[in-house]
């Protein structure tokens, strides 16, 4: 991209600007929840739309002037319906964690229960994580997997404790979880002690998208959260989604199916959050309307290939992933197991090579977050890139290599950087202008 004013009126901030550029283009991204979004989209987010407030809905705003706001958000609102076969959305939450916290208040009075999958296991900080804001607010109770070897859940036992804990909110949904989840099941079992189902996929909200991956909605869901960007590959931004043509009668008191989008919108706005952000707004809807084309469905089909081959190669030699394998994006490394090394240290170790993944917590892990044992990683910015299931075996090489201790790191990082460069991120390079 070319920027002709930033250079000359902060050029400090224009050579901080280029350097991340030179980051992104040199170096190899493998953290699941990053991607690149397209020039498309950047450019949305950087128009004049930044400088309208526009607090309320389409039609319901508190300021004038709101002819072209209120287009562009129900144009975007129109589009995340379509394409996620819902009847409503609200596209204003500022990130997934606030989109968690909009269905939480929408729905729950101080101290209700939710059901979530426990953090170490795969859950997002906002499943329930004691230092969050929500478990302060809510009681969690907290799922696990029965088999890490596989990754299977034991809905039995998921089951024996709804009916234990009666909660108000079944919550499917995961930040480090590399199996597909059994929505239906889910679903049954909010049905039967009248929970909401709700899931928050933002993590594979794009793959959705494109198909390859179930939709909660087909199977009886009310509720899903998503992040605009992972693989979905918009700016940074939340939906709130819901559906209200299911089987499940769900009520709460003073609360219905029938009011729950009325729920959900003030429960963005005045509940949580003031005017919304219309740049942010604009440059979703270009979003959505790239994942709705047949190209963005190839490009769903080719992370989770490039996902297959990325895990059997790291496993070939000889790196142990949690769940053995992986059904989505994203794979976890036990490092101390494999490496004899910490997710933080390899972390470390890989990022000196251009190769940037983060660490991660690997189920009842007995290390601190900020150590780890484990690193997460995943395919959505490479396939971006153009990267298919060659690279990804010898970036899995390249992995292993650094894990042992193996090779030189500096010859190591000159093929990454011509890989890199090989294959240009989506945006191209940051550019003084005229």
């Amino acid at each position: 991209m070319k920027y002709d004013a930033l250079p000359a009126t902060d050029p400090e901030v224009f050579d901080i600007l280029s350097g991340e550029a030179t980051r992104e283009s040199e170096g190899l991204e493998l953290i699941p929840s990053e991607n690149y979004a397209s020039q498309a989209v950047l450019e949305a987010l950087g128009t004049l739309m930044t400088n309208k407030y526009s607090e309320g809905t389409p039609g319901r705003r508190y300021y004038g002037g709101q002819t072209y706001t209120d287009q562009i958000e129900s144009l975007a609102i129109e589009r995340a319906k379509a394409l996620f076969g819902c009847d409503h959305a609200n596209v204003q939450p500022l990130s997934g964690a606030a989109a968690n916290l909009v269905v939480f208040s929408s729905w729950l009075e101080i101290g209700d229960t939710v059901l979530a999958m426990d953090l170490s296991h795969g859950g997002h900080l906002t499943h329930g994580a004691p230092v969050t804001f929500a478990a302060k607010a809510y009681n969690f109770i907290r799922y696990k997997m029965k088999d890490v070897a596989t990754g299977a859940i034991d809905y039995d036992d998921l089951e024996a404790l709804a009916l234990e804990h009666r909660p108000k909110i079944i919550l499917a949904g995961f930040s480090a979880y590399p199996r597909e989840l059994d929505y239906g099941r889910f679903a049954r079992i909010a049905e039967k002690v009248g929970a909401m189902a709700m899931a928050d996929m933002a993590h594979i909200a794009g793959l959705i998208a494109g198909k390859v991956l179930a939709n909660p909605f087909d199977h009886g869901f009310h509720v899903m959260t998503t992040t605009t960007h992972k693989s979905l590959r918009g700016p940074r931004g939340a939906m709130v989604l819901s559906q209200g043509k299911v089987g499940n009668p769900l009520r709460a008191p003073g609360k219905t199916l029938e009011n729950l989008p009325t729920l959900i919108d003030r429960a963005v706005f005045p509940g949580l959050q003031g005017g919304p952000h219309m740049n942010k707004i604009m440059a979703i809807a270009v979003a959505l309307r790239e994942a709705a084309t047949p190209q963005f469905a190839d490009y769903s089909r080719q992370i989770l290939r490039n996902a297959k081959v990325l895990a059997e190669t790291l496993m070939e030699r000889g790196c142990q992933l949690i769940t053995n394998g992986t059904d989505n994006h994203l794979m976890l490394i036990d490092t101390m197991g494999s490496f004899g090394k910490t997710g933080k240290e390899m972390q470390e170790r890989l990022e000196a090579v251009g190769i940037t993944l983060n660490k991660n917590a690997i189920p009842d892990d007995p290390l601190p977050p900020f150590k780890a044992s484990g690193v997460r990683l995943g395919t959505p910015a490479l396939t971006s890139r153009g990267l298919l299931e060659p690279h990804m075996e010898r970036i899995a090489a390249w992995i292993a290599q650094v894990g042992k201790g193996e090779g030189d790191p500096d010859a190591i990082r000159r093929e990454v950087r011509d890989l890199c460069l090989a294959h240009p991120i989506p945006s191209g390079p940051v550019e003084r202008g005229n």
